[in-house]
């Protein structure tokens, strides 16, 4: 039987998976992300399965970070908080609790919207709706595009059309029998209108149709509209959270 702390690992190796950085580096045990942008995720120190004492680990993402001219972000999640400490009380702040959601995909309901486009890969109309709804400046933009780029595993982008354009838009990435949801969205005009269900109810059965026995995504803790989007679509049980230690902008 997998315990809880094994499925925990299991789906952050599979969000770390779909959610590639194109620079990165082994320190110490600790993966250390330097992608640009703006995603902290790409672009903070990780732990890793099995990551032992944090102190090297620290101190070489701090350096890297000064000679990159970035502040230095560490990644904290609840399943090894070992770093925190030596981050409490000194110059960095805590920012962005973030869930760790899952759910089976056994029991999914009626199948997809026809007028939901699955594409393998994102075409020029899905990333600039997707540039504009995250107000994507020129080094953002190319980070994302470099991200998926990056992608090794199998993957599916969803559009969901509202009036021949796209209305909401999400990606998937499939390790394994794990889906991972990422990047969902809805045009600010046509919010609260169920287009985000669509688009990722689309994925959800994609990665059902290839063998998917799950599915996970994270979430801004404190980001009510897209917690209730989720557990309308079934995402109920948490398996962990994690914030940010964020530096001071470097001088």
């Amino acid at each position: 039987m997998t315990s809880d702390i094994d499925l925990a690992w299991r789906v952050e190796e599979a969000c770390l998976n779909a959610w590639p950085s194109p620079r990165q580096l082994l320190v110490h045990g600790y993966l250390l992300r330097a992608t640009g942008g703006t995603s902290k995720r790409q672009n903070s120190v990780n732990p890793l399965r099995g990551s032992g004492a944090p102190e090297p680990a620290i101190a070489a993402g701090e350096a890297h970070y000064a000679a990159l001219g970035r502040r230095a972000i560490f990644r904290v999640p609840a399943i090894a908080p070992q770093m925190e400490p030596l981050l409490t009380g000194g110059a960095y702040t805590v920012v962005d609790e973030t869930c760790t959601l899952f759910r089976a995909l056994d029991d999914l309901s009626a199948g997809p919207d026809p007028a939901v486009r699955l594409m393998s890969a994102p075409d020029a109309a899905w990333l600039a709706v997707r540039d504009a709804v995250n107000r994507a400046d020129a080094a953002a933009a190319q980070a994302f595009r470099d991200t998926v780029e990056t992608l090794i595993l199998p993957r599916a982008f969803s559009a969901a059309t509202v009036d021949g354009g796209i209305g909401a838009f999400a990606f998937g990435v499939l390790d394994g029998d794990v889906l991972v949801i990422e990047s969902v969205a809805t045009v600010e005009h046509l919010r609260g209108r169920g287009h985000a269900k669509r688009a990722v109810c689309a994925l959800l059965h994609w990665a059902r149709g290839q063998g998917a026995r799950a599915a996970c995504l994270q979430v801004v803790a404190a980001n009510k509209p897209a917690r209730a989007l989720y557990r309308g679509l079934g995402f109920e049980r948490e398996l962990y959270r994690y914030h940010y230690w964020v530096g001071p902008e470097p001088t």
